[in-house]
């Protein structure tokens, strides 16, 4: 599994700024979109709502770091 985080995390890097935040945005309008997916009508996989939530904490982690100069 830290592999695939790995990879996740250099195709992060790879963004610009504005494709960082543009990717955010996305994010966490598809993660709203299964939330309220789930509440209607059960997901087959709960767990996506999960990784999802983990996906926008690396880019915004990304994106803080670049705020901060490292």
């Amino acid at each position: 599994m830290a592999k695939a985080t790995k990879a996740k995390v250099d195709d992060y890097r790879s963004l610009d700024n504005e494709a960082l935040t543009q990717k955010i945005g996305d994010e966490e309008m598809r993660l709203k979109k299964t939330k309220f997916s789930h509440a209607v009508n059960p997901i087959e996989n709960p767990l996506a709502i999960k990784a999802q939530r983990r996906a926008i904490a690396r880019l915004k982690t990304e994106q803080r770091k670049r705020e901060l100069g490292f």
